[in-house]
């Protein structure tokens, strides 16, 4: 299935929320498990390295980031998706983002400018999505497509169901494995169909990778290492990574892109235009936690507990499955917003309406709705009173 929209429906989540909860008291201290904000403690390197480096507050940065964060970058990427065909180049296939939200809009921009041929572009999204995905996609001017996945499909679309018409004016799909929030994980043969047909019909895969370290049991597959296995290049692919989760520093404002070179180098040029460069003190403190694996071993192991006292708390009927990766619940409660709202009056957790986080396919369904959302990102302990208070009003 799939549905057609106006991007302008898509209204921020976090407001929405706040206004359908205005004048309501909550009936317990409130625990916000809304926002998916990590919670757990920053890295310790973080203050000495800013500390190290504070005189570079003094100077404007390179729109491109220093030779020492994409060589980092690269580095990573290599050891981690094993990429042996095709190494990533840091001279022109790497790029520092403040944060991965500004790149992935930014990049329906450039994707816009790379096929100006197209007079009625389209963009695909996943539904839900990320806001990010829907504001570049309207500032593109594209059409959004929103596709369709559930369960069946382990919430990968399939872009064999889209028309001829759609995908010969489709320019980009933004794809995020793990899926947010439903926690499945694309792998290799889905990233590699999703190239064939990215390639064969030249659009750009938008692949949102910053939940990558964050799982169950094995590292999710990425799509770099799809295209590395295919042996031809990273034509018509870029990653997206960011240190917020992986590294609990949302407010750091870091990631990187990488993948196309050629897409990398036009983009390059729109971006020394209009996009915010990453200061070089924060450049080096993603330097360091690329450079560390401990404390993302450690952030890993706290998520898998919480999600062992979530199934253990809630039971099989709210939590019948433990999601593959990412921090998030997609629990089926049959009316997402009126659980939302029973949550917070009767216990004071605070909770997202997945319909919400989506919107109306084609047959005028939201398929968000029967669902909320809950970012396990608070400690053990908060975690742990915020389920079992679930567990009484849900039960």
């Amino acid at each position: 299935m799939l549905g057609t929209t106006s991007a302008r429906k898509a209204i921020s989540p976090f407001v929405r929320l706040n206004d359908r909860l205005a004048g309501i008291v909550p009936g317990l201290s409130p625990i916000n498990l809304g926002l998916g904000e990590p919670q757990h403690p920053i890295p310790s390197f973080v203050g000495p390295v800013l500390a190290e480096n504070l005189e570079s507050f003094g100077r404007y940065p390179a729109i491109r980031g220093t030779d020492e964060f994409r060589q980092t970058m690269a580095g990573w990427l290599d050891h981690r998706y094993g990429l042996t065909s095709t190494p990533v180049d840091p001279e022109r296939m790497v790029l520092p983002l403040n944060g991965s939200r500004e790149g992935l809009f930014f990049a329906a921009l450039g994707a816009r400018e790379r096929a100006t041929n197209i007079a009625r572009p389209v963009i695909l999204l996943p539904n839900p999505f990320y806001q990010a995905y829907a504001a570049g996609a309207e500032a593109a001017g594209a059409e959004v497509i929103l596709l369709e996945a559930g369960p069946e499909e382990r919430y990968q679309p399939d872009l064999s169901r889209l028309s001829d018409d759609i995908l010969a004016r489709t320019i980009a799909v933004y794809i995020a494995s793990p899926v947010a929030p439903q926690g499945s994980v694309a792998t290799l043969e889905d990233w590699t169909r999703l190239i064939s047909v990215a390639r064969q019909r030249d659009f750009m895969i938008f692949a949102d990778e910053c939940y990558s370290e964050i799982y169950r049991d094995e590292p999710p597959h990425g799509v770099l290492e799809a295209a590395d296995r295919l042996g031809e290049g990273f034509a018509n692919v870029l990653a997206f990574h960011s240190l917020s989760k992986r590294s609990n520093l949302p407010g750091l404002r870091c990631g990187f892109v990488a993948g196309d070179p050629q897409f990398i180098t036009g983009w390059t040029r729109l971006r020394n235009m209009a996009a915010p460069q990453v200061p070089g003190p924060i450049q080096a403190v993603g330097v360091a936690a690329y450079r560390d694996e401990a404390h993302v071993v450690e952030n890993r192991a706290l998520y898998n507990e919480k999600y062992r006292l979530a199934a253990e708390i809630l039971g099989p009927d709210l939590c019948p499955t433990v999601p593959e990766g990412g921090f998030f619940l997609w629990l089926d409660v049959g009316n997402g917003e009126e659980a939302a709202v029973r949550l917070w009056r009767e216990a004071g957790v605070r909770t997202i309406p997945g319909g919400y986080l989506s919107l109306p396919g084609a047959d005028g369904l939201n398929p968000g709705d029967g669902f909320i959302r809950v970012a396990m990102v608070q400690d053990i302990a908060t975690t742990k009173e915020a389920l079992t208070r679930m567990a009484r009003v849900l039960g």
